[in-house]
């Protein structure tokens, strides 16, 4: 989590642009309520598998864009590389927790076909917007894994023992149980919201001086 990060925050749209995005992302979390409920396991097997996409996205565009006009990423690439790798990881832990249906797959399948296309043209079209939508993901990303570890803590949901894998990556102690895999991961998101709000906060001062 970055230094004094503040756990649960929601950053007000500005600008037009900024308003679409938050509208897009409470139609994916109305969906997400609507669909999944309280099966926060369920709910993170199939999300993580989505979440994963802006990261990759944006590497492979930046790239492009560096290539283009030979010149420098700032470190973008790398980042988005990252984000990308660090959401997978997200999916692969709560496969071990939640194993999902045959439905829920096939919902993976179709889901991300959709999203990877839509945030592929959007950041074609605005880069800005499309960090802006995955800063407003992140913000319901972190609510939500708040209300999981709610429900852990309160009895509702089992506080089952961490799945190896997580134990590995985060460097968890041996007997670390769910309770510290949803902390690990709600810290990964806030990160990550920090990070894409911060990036369409520079694309949006970018705008204002030039083209991006």
């Amino acid at each position: 989590m970055p230094p004094d990060a503040p756990l649960d925050v929601h950053r007000p749209p500005a600008d037009l642009r900024d308003r679409i995005a938050l509208g897009f992302v409470k139609l994916v979390k109305a969906a997400a309520d609507a669909f999944f409920g309280r099966r926060y396991g369920h709910r993170a097997v199939v999300l993580e598998t989505i979440a994963a996409v802006p990261g990759m996205v944006g590497a492979t565009l930046q790239h492009l864009r560096a290539l283009r006009r030979m010149q420098g990423d700032r470190g973008w690439i790398r980042t988005l590389l990252e984000e990308a790798e660090n959401e997978r990881m997200h999916l692969m832990t709560f496969i071990h927790v939640a194993q999902p249906t045959q439905f829920e797959r096939l919902l993976v399948v179709l889901a991300q076909a959709f999203f990877y296309n839509l945030y592929f043209f959007v950041y074609l079209a605005s880069p800005k917007t499309a960090h802006r939508i995955t800063g407003y993901l992140e913000e319901e990303a972190v609510h939500s894994y708040t209300e999981y570890l709610a429900r852990v803590d309160g009895g509702a949901c089992t506080n089952v023992a961490a799945p190896g894998i997580a134990i590995e990556y985060w460097a968890l102690p041996a007997d670390a149980r769910l309770r510290e895999v949803i902390v690990a991961v709600r810290d990964d998101e806030i990160r990550h919201r920090e990070v894409n709000h911060a990036y369409a906060d520079t694309l949006t001062r970018s705008s204002a001086s030039g083209p991006e």
